[in-house]
């Protein structure tokens, strides 16, 4: 159970949650279409906001993986 709270802080375990934040994209890109084509401001609306979730969770988790790099560094 510690080593599975650990692979969330791990250079791997912040890749994996880039991918699945990257994939949640798609549900995104699908339902911003679909609002389009029914002319569905409410939903275009939504779509927008969840595309800004998006997108700063892909840079706070670039930030940590970047973080997690300069640790790796010897510095002596």
């Amino acid at each position: 159970m510690q080593k599975a709270k650990g692979f969330t802080k791990s250079r791997t375990g912040t890749y994996v949650s880039m991918a699945a934040t990257a994939f949640g994209a798609i549900g995104v890109a699908k339902q911003a279409r679909k609002a389009r084509l029914e002319h569905d401001t409410l939903r275009l609306v939504d779509a927008a906001v969840s595309a800004a979730a998006i997108v700063t969770g892909l840079a706070i988790l670039y930030r940590e993986l970047k973080r997690l790099g300069d640790d790796d560094v010897l510095l002596g």
